[in-house]
Order: C-alpha cells, then sequence, then structure tokens
C-alpha cells in the first residue's frame, strides 16, 4: 500500500479529478489483472489502447486511472490523473510505489543487436565471484542473487520490473544489470529507473518489423544513452562505427573498449579454439573457456564496466577467467565418436556470420561444417534471404528448417529464405521442415570430426507454432540425435 500523492512524486500531471489523498494497492497495466484499490495506467501500445479498457478497470475495483485523455465517463469516488505520456509517468510512479529501488543498487544497463545476454550474465556472475549480491534482468532468466526468476520478456514491463528491482535491494545486492532491447527503450519500459551506467555492445539489422527502418532502430537505441545522468558512465563499443553515435549530446562520462580501434579499454586475441580464448586485457594476459572473437568483445565489455564500477584490475580478471557462457550462447556438445554439434541463438544476419567465421577460423579445414537455421514468423522478414545467404557462403551444407513460426507457414518462411541463395551456393542447401527432423539429419550427415551448427533458437525451450507453445529445446534434440547414432 502506498498513498497516492506520494507516487506521484516528479510525475508532471495536467490535470487531477479526485483526491490524491487516498491509498493505492496495486499497480496495473492489464484491465483484467486489477485489483480493488489499484492504480491502472492506460498505456497506448502498438496491438491496443489501454483507454479502452478504464470502464472494465473501474468495474474490477480500481482506485485511480492514469491516463492520457479523459474517459467520456468518469466515476465519482475514483481518481483520475491525466498526463502527457502515461508510459513514462508511470516509471516514475511505479519507481515511488517500490520505494525507488534502482537508486540503491548500481543498476547497469547493456543494450545492443547482439552480446546483450552474454555480457549480462557475465557481468552477473563476475560480481557473484568477487563476493557481492547481484541481480540479473534478462532474455534466458533473471536472477535475485541466487534465486532464479523465469523471464518472458527481454524486460518486464516497468511495473514487474520496479518489483523484482525492490526485491533485489530487498535481498541485499548492490548491483543489478539489465538487457535493454530497442523495443523495450521505445515502449519505455525503463522509465524512471536510475542507471549508474549503460553499454553498447554493436549494431545491426534486426527488430525493422517494429521500428520501420535502421535509422530508427538506430535512433531507439540511442534514446538510452540520451536518458542517462551525469554521474553515470557510457560504455560503448569503439570498433563499431555507429557506436559514437549513441554518446553524442550524452550528459554521462563516455568511455571506450575495442579489439582493433584505439579504445579505453583495450584488447587482443592470441588464440581461438575449441578450447577457449586466450587474449590480452590491459597488457594482461588470460585463457577464458568462452569461444570466438565475438566473446572477446563480450568479456572486454564485462572487464571494462567492472572496472568503472571501481573493482581492481587483477581480481577482475582472475574472476573473468572462470566465468561461462550464458545458455544457447556457442554451446558446444560433443558426441562419443567426435562430432562436434554448437547450439547457438544466432538469429540475426551479423551474428550468424559471427559465429559461422569464428567456426571457420577454428577448425582446421578437413571437417565439414552442417548448419541448421530457420527464420521466425511475424518477424522482420528482410533478414531471411541474408541469413541463408550467409549460411550458404559460410557453411559445407545448410539445411533450413523451422524456427518459431508462429502464426505464419513455415514453407513460406523458408521459400524468403531461399531467395538468398543463388548459384553455386544452392546445391549446398536443402529444405526440411520439421525441426526436430532437420537437427537429425544434420547429425546423421556428419561424419567424426565434422562440425553442426544449430542456429537460432539457443536457449528457448519451447518452438511457437499457430500462436501455441511446443516443448522443444535443441540441446536435447542434438543429444537425443547423438543417441540415435549409437543404438
Amino acid at each position: 500500500m502506498a498513498l497516492l500523492r506520494n507516487i506521484l512524486y516528479n510525475v508532471p500531471l495536467l490535470e487531477v479529478f479526485g483526491t490524491t489523498d487516498r491509498e493505492i494497492a496495486s499497480l496495473s497495466l492489464d484491465s483484467r489483472k486489477v485489483t480493488e484499490g489499484g492504480l491502472f495506467a492506460a498505456v497506448r501500445g502498438t496491438q491496443s489502447d489501454g483507454h479502452l479498457f478504464i470502464e472494465e478497470a473501474i468495474k474490477q475495483g480500481a482506485a485511480a486511472i492514469l491516463c492520457e485523455q479523459w474517459p467520456e465517463e468518469k466515476q465519482e469516488g475514483a481518481t483520475y490523473l491525466r498526463v502527457r505520456d502515461s508510459a513514462a509517468a508511470l516509471g516514475i510512479i511505479a519507481s515511488n510505489f517500490y520505494g525507488n529501488p534502482s537508486e540503491h543498487l548500481n543498476l547497469i544497463a547493456v543494450t545492443g543487436t547482439n552480446g546483450k545476454t552474454t555480457v549480462t550474465h557475465l557481468l552477473y556472475q563476475l560480481f557473484e565471484r568477487l563476493g557481492y549480491k547481484a541481480g540479473l534482468l534478462g532474455t534466458i532468466e533473471n536472477r535475485i542473487h541466487k534465486e532464479v526468476v523465469e523471464a518472458r520478456l527481454t524486460t518486464p514491463d516497468v511495473i514487474e520490473l520496479n518489483r523484482l528491482l525492490a526485491r533485489m535491494q530487498a535481498e541485499g545486492c548492490s548491483y543489478a544489470f539489465m538487457e535493454a532491447s530497442s523495443i523495450d527503450i521505445e515502449q519505455k519500459r525503463m522509465a524512471g529507473l536510475q542507471l549508474k551506467g549503460a553499454l553498447f555492445t554493436n549494431i545491426t539489422h534486426d527488430h525493422l518489423d517494429y521500428h520501420g527502418s535502421f535509422d530508427a532502430y538506430i535512433k531507439s537505441k540511442k534514446l538510452l544513452f540520451d536518458s542517462l545522468p551525469s554521474t553515470a558512465f557510457a560504455l560503448i563499443n569503439n570498433d563499431d562505427k555507429r557506436a559514437p553515435v549513441m554518446v553524442q549530446n550524452c550528459n554521462a562520462r563516455a568511455w571506450t573498449y575495442g579489439l582493433k580501434r584505439q579504445a579505453d579499454f583495450r584488447g587482443r586475441v592470441l588464440e581461438n579454439d575449441f578450447n577457449g580464448l586466450q587474449m590480452i586485457i590491459d597488457q594482461e594476459e588470460f585463457h577464458t573457456p568462452l569461444i570466438g572473437y565475438f566473446n572477446a568483445y563480450n568479456l572486454l565489455a564485462a572487464y571494462a564496466t567492472a572496472i568503472l564500477l571501481g573493482v581492481g584490475k587483477t581480481e577482475t580478471l582472475a574472476a573473468l577467467s572462470m566465468l561461462k557462457a550464458a545458455a544457447g550462447r556457442f554451446e558446444v556438445i560433443r558426441s562419443a565418436d567426435g562430432i562436434i554439434a554448437i547450439v547457438d541463438y544466432a538469429h540475426t544476419p551479423d551474428a550468424l556470420k559471427n559465429v559461422l567465421q569464428t567456426i571457420n577460423s577454428i577448425r582446421s579445414g578437413n571437417e565439414e561444417l552442417i548448419s541448421v537455421l530457420g527464420a521466425g514468423g511475424q518477424r522482420d522478414r528482410e533478414k531471411r534471404p541474408v541469413m541463408a545467404e550467409v549460411a550458404a557462403r559460410l557453411s559445407k551444407k545448410v539445411i533450413l528448417t523451422s524456427d518459431n513460426p508462429r502464426n505464419e507457414d513455415p514453407e513460406a518462411i523458408i521459400e524468403d529464405m531461399l531467395q538468398g541463395v543463388l548459384p553455386p551456393y544452392n546445391t549446398r542447401v536443402i529444405s526440411i521442415k520439421d525441426r526436430r527432423e532437420a537437427i537429425r539429419t544434420a547429425v546423421m550427415m556428419a561424419r567424426p570430426g565434422d562440425i553442426v551448427l544449430v542456429a537460432g533458437k539457443g536457449h528457448e525451450n519451447y518452438q511457437e507454432i499457430g500462436g501455441k507453445r511446443f516443448p522443444f529445446d535443441d540441446k536435447v534434440e542434438v543429444m537425443q540425435s547423438f543417441k540415435q547414432l549409437r543404438s
């Protein structure tokens, strides 16, 4: 419970109807989940407009309504609050309601097309290993110190986000690391949060179905850095040509990291194989079980963040060398007879290219690389043919299959992908709609020493078909296929 006038602190109100001297029991964005004495926020979304459900929220027992325009009728006894931007105002209200937990944590947000999940997981592991209690908010899972909380979105809605941060604070966490996708940023799911720093990994084509253009996608990422206070830091990957845009007119102190260009935090890869990376970071050599140049960037980003948060160089590198990759990120599974399978979340052209180039840079040249991939339904169609072209060019054999088709025809998605495969690479590609059968076929095609890449779903343990989720795990399917080889 919280007094309404207290949780309206710093909210730019335009008009108020009714009293603010009343207790609020809960906050909700969904009129169906409003509880007696709660506040309902009418937010305009991409699928629906919360203003259409104000009356339903009142019937559910809402004591207060946050909105951008008055409903046709106001119910006596309820309080109506009109603001210019409901989503932004709700962020401030939610933060106040839960005691402004982000002010009591060293909260770091990580954005970029690729690497968000790995970097946040590395940072969470790093600070836990250093003896701190830490929190994690991400695609795979949320963590409150040792407790795992299932993740349903890259970033929870702003109410759930503050609730989780409040639980972290109560648990004694002093650090929290969160992924921030472009959609989350644009939908103001992070409004009202006090960030200690923000990190930019890279940017390539993704989510264009939502943003409409690459330029709009870049601008949505930049909003995160535009919102940083002067007390925060902004850390960018200087090897990405668009990185400087992120910190233009940024109030925070900007820092850079990179493997190629001059940067505040420099790294260099000495060795890269299936046993891990041998690296130099800030003139100190260390080994990590993580594989690939993309992970060299992720490790360097985690290192730089730790240093900016005040951790010593020696203890950071010692802890960094013992960290593991996030689930479904370049996970290596070996069969008894020497076939290597790699399960990876790569679902953008650039991420897929990075994974394939990493594999090709490691392998001796005698092994065949067989890739299995699909593309998600009801998502950016432009990247489908590009991903197929990348896979066909950088693999010996390719099996195009179903990913999460959602409400699209899987065969139509595969046809879109095939448009990008031209001679001479088209002879390398076959299509198998059933993902389980595609993985099994790839394993059966492989000989000892060959490499099978299963890309696109990584940590996901489901397949979304026709609006329903069915149990499906790429790692499980690979292991089952290995067992069938031995039987």
